[in-house]
């Protein structure tokens, strides 16, 4: 099959500049297809990576892992994907399909899983692969432009709503109205629950009860999370910064999550005592398996859920990065070919 040169951007260095680059990728599997890029998402994991912040980064590195593109070339056992469908790639690229969580559909947890840009080259480029499990279609009431950013983002805050087996008549709390917080307001709205915006940024109320929040506190207030002690059943934190998690652990009705999909700096401290009296929990959870990615965008088919973002040509990359690295972007960097 196809293994005609690929032509992508990489960085050489940790936080070095992502430059015009061209591989070989090999022959493909006869268990992969080859994607036309089209968009990428640009995700805070690929700014990490950038830098080598987890210590598992390879140079030179071609981010990229919020892909839409169409499929460009089907290996010999590919058999529900076809050349000029249009699909999404996220974190994952490939999982073994033999351990005990791909065989029971948590591919998601598998312990040798690949990330598309983890010891291989990303969606920074014209051209990308993986294992045709991992490759979504994406459905035509879909806009492709925006479509990148709900393969990682997206399914990060929907899959807790599956996992927690979330009801419709939940009091569902989302801290962070950023790149993962605008989304988790607008699908867990359309899941139907009562949803409650905590952001240290009040100018941002209006824009977050237009996202689907029925309710707004502002997270610099200590009094305002007081007063609603025992009034949730799960609160999603999707940001990157310490808070006094016994706040919202009092904010929880009994049997409540405090779920994490945002990676906190610091370890989480708290009192036992609360969680025991109340059967509270403290969770977090990855992106979601391949069935759960499916029903995501289903799902957001269904309900118009669309992320928020801003373009940027690819050969303008950099400047992409550099508007992400400052914390600026409302809310989500798309860039296309």
């Amino acid at each position: 099959m196809t293994n005609s040169t690929i032509q992508a951007f990489a960085a050489h260095q940790p936080g070095g500049k992502l430059e015009p680059f061209t591989y070989e990728p090999g022959l493909l599997d006869e268990q992969e297809v080859e994607i036309q890029v089209e968009y990428c998402g640009i995700c805070h994991s690929d700014l990490s990576m950038l830098d080598n912040e987890w210590g598992i980064t390879q140079y030179p590195f071609v981010p990229g892992h919020e892909v839409v593109g169409t499929i460009s070339a089907a290996g010999a056992k590919v058999k529900k994907l076809k050349t000029g469908q249009r699909v999404g790639l996220g974190w994952f690229s490939r999982s073994c399909m033999e351990c005990e969580w791909c065989m029971s559909g948590d591919q998601n947890l598998c312990l040798t899983g690949e990330g598309t840009i983890v010891g291989r080259h990303g969606g920074f480029a014209d051209r990308v692969r993986a294992h045709q499990s991992w490759v979504t279609p994406l459905p035509e009431s879909v806009n492709p432009a925006t479509a990148g950013p709900l393969f990682c983002g997206g399914i990060t805050v929907f899959n807790p709503l599956v996992q927690l087996d979330v009801k419709p008549t939940d009091r569902v709390g989302v801290i962070g109205i950023g790149g993962l917080g605008h989304m988790a307001l607008r699908f867990i709205h359309a899941w139907g629950c009562d949803v409650t915006a905590f952001s240290s940024s009040p100018d941002k109320e209006t824009e977050a009860r237009q996202l689907g929040a029925n309710h707004f506190i502002n997270s610099r207030d200590p009094d305002a999370i007081k007063a609603v002690a025992n009034s949730f059943d799960l609160i999603i934190s999707t940001i990157n910064a310490d808070l006094d998690w016994n706040d919202y652990i009092g904010a929880l009705r009994p049997k409540g999550h405090l779920h994490f999909v945002g990676v906190v700096p610091n370890p989480i401290s708290t009192q036992i005592f609360p969680l025991i009296l109340g059967q509270k929990s403290i969770s977090a959870s990855p992106l979601g398996s391949p069935t759960t990615t499916t029903r995501m965008i289903d799902f957001a088919a269904r309900h118009q859920v669309e992320p928020i973002a801003e373009f940027f040509a690819f050969d303008r990359v950099n400047e992409a990065m550099e508007k992400l690295r400052s914390g600026s972007p409302r809310y989500r960097i798309v860039l296309k070919h």
